[in-house]
């Protein structure tokens, strides 16, 4: 006697596709933005509506992995239940963080080893003065450990590693002075293309050489954390390449 095939779950297609959707708008909010196909605001949106989709998509696939679990002889679809929530899992963790980081990380969105004399920005499209108190206030309890990198080599070679670093972290170059040894570089955010801009200073000592850096973000009130954690890979790096030679 031939079996009887249970009908496949729409609750688990819908779960699926949805998911898959949900994931598509994050994408498209972010590279349609750096691809200059739309506003920064428009694919921040599009990325919003991403992460609700995918809400949406966890509860109906989860509901779906219930109705369809092989021992409830229902209806089959609990595998693509369960590929629903799976892909729903990456655009709802990029979310959290995203959340995380804006309730952790102060509302500032410029920061700098020398809050006394900031390094100055003067090759970028708009090279503004650095905030001020109210910023570096916010930084010195936030961030402690920005501080000036003090190095035993000769400025001249720090000036060579830190501009071998910037190529290596593919930053675009703006200007490289090697007499006044200074670096100006911008970097983008891997999804949305955003532009943080990053001025090296590197001065000789009488013990060595000073390395003062400062990054900044164009847009936004906030960086959520990623200028500073820019600021301290990169001289912990330099540090390192200084260290070894």
């Amino acid at each position: 006697m031939n079996q009887v095939q249970r009908p496949v779950s729409r609750l688990a297609v819908i779960g699926l596709v949805l998911a898959f959707g949900a994931a598509a708008a994050l994408l498209a909010g972010g590279l349609g933005h750096r691809a200059g196909w739309w506003h920064f605001t428009s694919g921040l949106k599009l990325a919003e509506w991403g992460v609700y989709g995918a809400l949406v998509a966890l509860a109906v696939s989860l509901l779906a992995a219930v109705l369809t679990w092989p021992d409830a002889a229902r209806k089959r679809g609990f595998p693509l239940a369960l590929v629903g929530v799976l892909a729903t899992l990456p655009v709802i963790a990029t979310a959290g963080y995203w959340v995380h980081a804006a309730r952790t990380y102060p509302v500032i969105n410029d920061i700098s080893t020398d809050l006394d004399d900031p390094p100055v920005f003067r090759d970028m499209p708009n090279p503004t003065d650095h905030p001020g108190e109210s910023f570096a206030a916010k930084q010195r309890e936030a961030y402690p450990d920005i501080v000036p990198l003090m190095l035993a080599a000769p400025a001249q070679q720090v000036f060579e590693h830190a501009r071998a670093l910037v190529d290596e972290r593919g930053w675009s170059v703006v200007a490289a002075d090697e007499v006044d040894l200074r670096i100006e570089a911008t970097d983008k955010s891997r999804l949305f293309g955003f532009v943080d801009e990053v001025v090296l200073r590197i001065a000789a000592t009488p013990d060595g050489t000073r390395v003062d850096m400062r990054s900044r973000s164009r847009l936004g009130r906030s960086d959520l954390g990623v200028n500073a954690a820019r600021i301290r890979a990169f001289l912990d790096d330099l540090a390192a390449r200084n260290r070894d030679r």
